[in-house]
């Protein structure tokens, strides 16, 4: 089944690794070329041989996607909250991470344009320090293969502008130079056999997606544009909002829980003796922690917020269908994952702290980790391939590359509707596409 194309990456990577040369690789492609189909390959060969990889991704989503994968986060002990001067935790020298890392042969490093540079150079740092190699070479001389596409969503900036956004991506670390970039160009869902109709269209639709992601249409521009949407695309007719009809639809009763809200004893100072009331409290919320008051029913699909636990396939952004509603634990059927759709999972109450907020102070919410998901935000998205897909925009992207991964996560074009509304709740055809074309000017 592999491609000329993937049989030249494959290749290059698997000679690096089995002459021991190092190197700094980055896999790029859209979509459907076939960058997790060489993640696998080169896991097989180098398995094979009785020598260790290390398959790690951005996100919990993608690390699913990765037999043994891990979030970098998790797999290296990354910061956070990562900088020029951060190294990772727990890899210290003589450590049991770090003797799993100087074994390793080789790193995968899925999705990686999502993640600040700060991250790899936490890690790069880390590791010439555990395997002191005599040659200066990046990760201590390791092979390394960093996947993704840069038209998707760069690192996420709190208050950040453009200039910020670019500024935090991998290409603008000084690892960058030493990475070869090896390039997948063509859609394997063209060879899956079908009509020579059908190929073509999926070939028209995948170019349209590819322009929208590279910022060609409507040109000039200085990186955000109105563009037109296909009309075949389009919904026209509003009525109700989509996910309160969804929601109104579904049988049975709500059960309702109530978090317990309080302030890290650590972040309280005695000597201003600052009380914050419950009620206070109750009403924070902020991205990323669930709710105060979580209302759900059996049947109804949830998101999970935290990486729980990526074996069992509970990590930040699974979907589940509620299956029972105890007291102390919520019962889950997961709809997401190649491994682990359709396992049955509990989920228990847990402290959740937001990773940000503009308080001065840092609360901890005992609740439930999930949120109800009707529908998912974009970021949210990115990763996920599915067969159909409708796209509700109440209102314009507003960073790079969200317009690109929203339209991209479908297979085909019939799997795609579009509906967007202005402010008057009337259907319209156009919608803005924001590209920061200075991210693309040091890829080859």
């Amino acid at each position: 089944m592999i491609t000329d194309e993937q049989r030249g990456v494959y290749n290059e990577i698997l000679d690096a690794v089995l002459n021991d040369s190092g190197g700094v690789f980055f896999l790029y492609g859209y979509g459907g070329t076939g960058k997790t189909f060489v993640y696998r390959a080169l896991l097989s060969a180098i398995r094979s041989r009785r020598m260790i990889v290390l398959n790690t991704a951005s996100s919990g989503i993608a690390a699913l996607l990765l037999e043994g994968g891990r979030t970098a986060h998790s797999r290296f002990g990354i910061p956070i909250d990562a900088d020029e001067f951060t190294t990772c935790k727990k890899m210290e020298p003589g450590s049991d991470r770090a003797e799993l890392v100087k074994a390793a042969k080789l790193i995968v490093w899925d999705e990686a344009p999502m993640m600040s540079r700060h991250c790899f150079e936490t890690l790069d740092r880390s590791m010439r320090d555990i395997i002191r190699s005599s040659e200066d070479k990046p990760f201590g001389g390791k092979v390394v293969v960093f996947g993704g596409d840069f038209r998707q969503i760069l690192p996420v900036i709190p208050g950040g502008g453009r200039a910020e956004t670019v500024l935090q991506a991998l290409n603008s670390s000084y690892l960058w130079e030493h990475c070869k970039v090896l390039k997948l160009t063509k859609n394997m869902r063209l060879l899956a056999g079908l009509t020579d109709d059908a190929a073509k269209d999926l070939q028209s639709f995948s170019k349209w997606i590819l322009d929208v992601g590279d910022g060609k249409i409507n040109l000039p521009n200085d990186g955000q544009v109105d563009i037109d949407i296909p009309s075949d695309l389009l919904i026209k007719n509003i009525g109700e909002d989509p996910i309160q009809t969804i929601a109104k639809e579904l049988p049975g009763e709500y059960k309702v829980y109530l978090s317990s809200d309080s302030i890290i004893p650590s972040d309280v100072d005695i000597e201003e003796n600052v009380t914050y009331p419950t009620e206070f409290l109750n009403s924070v919320r902020v991205a990323g922690m669930p709710r105060h008051n979580l209302k759900l029913k059996v049947g109804a699909p949830i998101m999970c917020l935290r990486n729980l636990d990526l074996v069992d396939g509970l990590c930040n952004g699974t979907r589940l269908i509620v299956t029972q509603l105890l007291p102390h634990v919520i019962e889950g059927r997961i709809i997401t994952g190649n491994s682990t759709a359709g396992d049955k999972v509990w989920i228990p109450r847990m402290y959740v702290s937001p990773p940000d907020t503009k308080f001065p102070f840092r609360m901890r919410r005992r609740q439930f980790p999930v949120t109800l998901a009707f529908a998912m935000t974009i970021n949210k998205s990115q990763v996920q391939t599915l067969e159909s897909v409708g796209l509700f925009l109440s209102r314009p992207v507003f960073s790079h590359g969200q317009l690109y991964v929203a339209l991209s996560r479908v297979k085909s074009r019939s799997g795609l509707k579009i509906l967007i509304t202005g402010k008057e709740r009337k259907a319209e055809t156009k919608t803005l596409n924001v590209v920061y074309k200075q991210d693309f000017q040091n890829i080859p």
